[in-house]
């Protein structure tokens, strides 16, 4: 292989309920451009990946997530292969990983904590949000809305049932809720600003709380920094005061509304990555 080969590894069906064409198609697009830029791209399942044995490209984009892939990749990383996002920074986005790391690089965040679901401590004085602490939301049940002690405990117990160990509560904090899309790491390609977009979810009642949108740019880049994340997307909330909070943040979403726009500039900034600008 030469220096311009790379992968793009899919996102497990499993981590894309209800978004597996959107995943699949945000891939797609990004190697048709990548490759109109000279580079040899060859998309792979992760099952595809698992079977490579020492078989792989000097360069790999990817939406995977699952754990002995991403430690398949990690070693690959070990041996020169350059990867984004980064195998770490996927995992960094597991909660129970990501609630140390918002605290340490000042992200705000609303007030969360761990717990185990057998057996927890409750201490609930409104409403939560009960959300398994490693992957993102994979099916009904991984993340709940409880306004009650009880509704917390029937919630923890049923991802205890599904041998999901530890869950997040994190307080519900009211405002009009944002989803917002990135791509770029200034530190890993000097001269090359980030891109970012930002929406307000469907399905909610509009406050129309006024916001700093650069402050909003700029909270969500610190977040991904801090995990180490390049091409992301996440949620925040926007509340009365203008305060503006993190809820989520995840690695590679499928940027539905701006899928054209964002497969160009991901293709863009991984050619540059690609080529050496940034280790």
């Amino acid at each position: 292989m030469n220096g311009r080969d790379c992968w793009g590894i899919f996102r497990e069906r499993a981590h894309s309920p209800g978004r597996e064409f959107d995943d699949a198609e945000i891939l797609r697009l990004t190697g048709k451009h990548l490759e109109a830029r000279g580079f040899q791209v060859s998309l792979r399942t992760p099952d595809e990946v698992a079977r490579a044995g020492d078989d792989h490209p000097p360069n790999i984009f990817l939406m995977c997530e699952r754990l002995e892939i991403i430690e398949q990749l990690r070693q690959w990383e070990e041996l020169g292969v350059r990867h984004v996002n980064r195998p770490s920074a996927i995992l960094h986005t597991y909660r129970d990983r990501m609630l140390a790391l918002f605290e340490r690089h000042g992200v705000a965040f609303p007030a969360s904590r761990l717990t185990a679901t057998a057996a927890p401590e409750i201490v609930q004085a409104g409403p939560v949000w009960v959300k398994r602490a490693d992957v993102h939301n994979t099916q009904d049940g991984d993340v709940v809305f409880a306004t009650t002690p009880s509704e917390t405990a029937r919630a923890l117990a049923r991802m205890a049932e599904r041998g999901i160990g530890q869950a997040v509560l994190q307080e519900h904090v009211p405002g009009d809720l944002i989803k917002f899309y990135g791509i770029g790491d200034p530190a890993l390609t000097p001269g090359q600003a980030p891109w970012f977009r930002w929406f307000y979810h469907k399905d909610q009642t509009l406050a129309g709380h006024r916001f700093d949108r650069d402050a909003l740019a700029s909270m969500t880049q610190r977040a991904a920094a801090a995990i180490g994340l390049e091409v992301y997307g996440g949620d925040a909330i926007a509340t009365g005061t203008g305060a503006l909070y993190v809820i989520d943040l995840n690695a590679w979403p499928s940027f539905a509304l701006y899928r054209d726009e964002a497969s160009e500039r991901i293709a863009s900034y991984l050619a540059v990555r690609f080529t050496g600008a940034g280790a």
